[in-house]
């Protein structure tokens, strides 16, 4: 129960400081700085505390080097892109559709396994939510258009690297394999960050610095930490269910800190996303094998 209350509350959260973040400090640079710490850190614990080993050959560097550019670098970096055109709410209940992706992917590759009828379901459901969400709570706007894209677009980002995570055999333990995958993505979004010219741009604040912190220590580590934890003891139906707990608890924060606000439409397509990544958890749903669950979003 703690450690599901962690990842519940952290990563529920996360969206919150990530606007908070993007809002004061360069979107790249930032989001590097963070994963490169972030995975320096676990990589630590891994090898000290469990004796994890570091990779010993090319091709686990690889594997890392391919997942951190999918599941960080792509898919984390145009979450927080986004985050600047995009309500709190309205980013973490589109990332739900992660789930979605991963479950039609999942048909794919040697571990690949077929849709269930219930799979289906979940997916046609979350799918009408998804477009329920696109509909504008305001004016149509060609920045909130393409933020939208962008989070879509790191969604499946983040499954085709969760799909790539499930096909290869790698010697590495998942918190090391996490905390490596964390580092690469992070160098590579620093390079960004640094190759852009964030750097001129980097005016740190104390609410850009505290956003910082919250993301690096606890979203990206003390959450990690738990989930790995719990990966280990609890069922995947039971993982899942951060699919559609974080988002509501990312909703009531950015309603009750940012003064945000879903349109009629928003709410309906937030209450169909939630039933349908909730079917897809069900036992004898798609989400039922811990490697389809992978490590959830970078948050």
């Amino acid at each position: 129960m703690l450690a599901l209350s962690t990842i519940y509350l952290v990563w529920g959260s996360s969206f919150l400081f990530t606007k908070i973040a993007v809002a004061n400090l360069p979107p790249a640079l930032f989001s590097g700085i963070r994963f490169v710490t972030a995975g320096s850190v676990l990589a630590l614990i891994a090898r000290i505390w469990s004796g994890s080993p570091m990779p010993r050959r090319l091709i686990e560097w690889r594997h890392v080097a391919i997942a951190g550019f999918f599941m960080v670098f792509v898919s984390n970096g145009l979450n927080t892109w986004a985050m600047r055109y995009l309500a709190s709410n309205q980013s973490a209940l589109l990332n739900g559709t992660s789930a979605f992706w991963i479950a039609g992917l999942g048909v794919f590759g040697r571990r690949g396994h077929p849709l269930t009828r219930w799979a289906v379901l979940g997916l046609v459901i979350g799918f009408l939510g998804a477009a329920l969400m696109l509909i504008p709570a305001g004016p149509l706007s060609s920045n909130s258009l393409l933020a939208q894209a962008g989070v879509l677009a790191a969604c499946f980002s983040w499954s085709l690297g969760t799909l790539y995570y499930r096909s290869i055999d790698t010697e590495l333990s998942s918190l090391m394999f996490m905390a490596l995958q964390m580092f690469m993505g992070g160098l590579m979004l620093l390079g960004v960050g640094l190759l852009h010219g964030d750097a001129a741009h980097w005016a740190p604040n104390i609410s850009g610095l505290m956003a910082l912190f919250y993301l690096t220590f606890f979203s990206s580590c003390l959450a990690y930490t738990a989930y790995g934890w719990l990966s280990l003891n609890g069922t995947p139906a039971l993982i899942g269910t951060y699919g559609y707990v974080n988002p509501a608890i990312a909703s009531f924060l950015g309603w009750q800190f940012l003064h945000e606000h879903l349109s009629g439409a928003q709410f309906v397509g937030m209450l169909v996303i939630i039933v349908g990544v909730s079917i897809l958890t069900l036992p004898g749903g798609s989400l039922t094998d811990p490697k389809t669950l992978a490590e959830p979003k970078t948050q």
